[in-house]
This record gives structure tokens, C-alpha cells and sequence, in this order.
């Protein structure tokens, strides 16, 4: 078994860090479906914030749309062979505040639906013996195929809000195998480092 990938950041722009396994491990709070090292990414404004936390935020779903990265494309962070694409789940609406509270409470059930009610739509990138999952992307997006080799920074699809998220993000893992039920999760770094809570990545063009 690979003892750790190193991958290339997979996108442009300035993305917050969240669920770094540099704070934790399992950094997810649970090792379900090989997540023990997974890591999200939530796309900011060029301050470095998201969507503004405003009133209605805290009593009700919010568009997504509203939020600065829904869309921004997401870039493959190794090169390999595509072994699984998938974007015909619906992106929904934000949940932050009350409504998150509401949202967490279904999480159990998605959770029994399996891997696509959780990780919506995704990119799963097969390279040396590891794959990288990219979740929650965007509904429609998808610019590659299953079968189909990739170089890095070429564009897989969007940031989107599918399966089990509260806003848009993207979630990445590597695991040993695409069967996710069977899979061990792969310690994972960036740029030869793993980013911390709550520090903003800038990746320039």
C-alpha cells in the first residue's frame, strides 16, 4: 500500500481549509468510506471570505449561488486515468445557521443511501496504484470521462453542492481502491505540505 500521495492543488484562486487532517485524524470524525485523511476546501472571495453570514443565513437555506466559488472550476491534482465520473445529482441549497442543525440531523440517512448520497457528484482519478476522489461537484459540469487519462490542472468539472454538504466546497480523499466500501484510506499532502484549519490557500493562475 502507498503510504501518501502528494497531489497538486485543484483549483485557482483562494479556498478556505477545513477538516484538515493536519488538525485531526479521522479529520472527518469518522473513518466510514476510507475519509479518515480527506480534507474540504471551501472557495472564498479575494479577502478570503465566503458568502456573508447575514440574518436570513441563520433562519433558512440559502441559494447557492450566493456563494462566491459555486462554479469555479475544479482542476485535476494528479495525473491518471479517470475510473469513475459522475454528475447527475442535484446541487441544493446552503445550510448554515438553523437550517445546518436541521441538515445534520438527515446525515445518518444519507449515509445509509451510500457513497453518491454522500459524496454527490465526483471525479475518482486513478494514478500509481492510489485514487483521488473529488466530491460535491456541480450538477452537469463534468468535463471528462470515465476511461479517460488526464494531465494535472486539466478541468474536471465545477465546485458545486451535491450530495452531503452544507455549502459549496470541494472534498478530496485518496483511497487504495475505487470500491469505496472496500478502501483504505491514503494519507494525502499538497505541494509536499498539509495545510491547517482555517488557513487560506492563494493559488495563483
Amino acid at each position: 500500500m502507498t503510504a501518501s500521495v502528494d497531489l497538486e492543488y485543484p483549483f485557482t484562486g483562494r479556498w478556505l481549509v477545513q477538516n484538515s487532517p493536519a488538525n485531526r485524524v479521522p479529520s472527518h470524525g469518522t473513518a466510514l468510506l476510507a475519509t479518515s485523511y480527506a480534507i474540504d476546501f471551501v472557495p472564498t472571495d479575494d479577502a478570503g471570505r465566503t458568502a456573508p453570514i447575514t440574518f436570513s443565513s441563520l433562519i433558512r437555506p440559502e441559494p447557492t449561488e450566493k456563494f462566491p466559488g459555486f462554479g469555479r472550476m475544479i482542476l485535476a491534482p494528479v495525473e491518471g486515468i479517470v475510473v469513475s465520473a459522475h454528475d447527475t445529482e442535484p446541487d441544493h441549497p446552503a445550510y448554515r445557521g438553523l437550517p445546518s442543525i436541521g441538515y445534520a440531523l438527515t446525515q445518518q440517512r444519507r449515509a445509509r443511501a451510500g457513497w453518491i448520497a454522500l459524496a454527490g457528484n465526483h471525479v475518482l482519478i486513478e494514478a500509481g496504484g492510489v485514487v483521488v476522489a473529488l466530491c460535491h461537484l456541480q450538477q452537469g459540469s463534468l468535463r471528462v470521462r470515465t476511461g479517460q487519462r488526464v494531465q494535472i490542472g486539466a478541468e474536471l468539472a465545477r465546485c458545486g453542492n451535491s450530495g452531503n454538504s452544507t455549502e459549496p466546497h470541494v472534498h478530496i480523499q485518496a483511497i487504495t481502491t475505487p470500491d469505496i466500501e472496500r478502501a483504505i484510506a491514503v494519507p494525502l499532502t499538497f505541494r509536499g505540505t498539509l495545510p491547517r484549519n482555517g488557513e487560506v490557500i492563494d493559488v495563483s493562475e
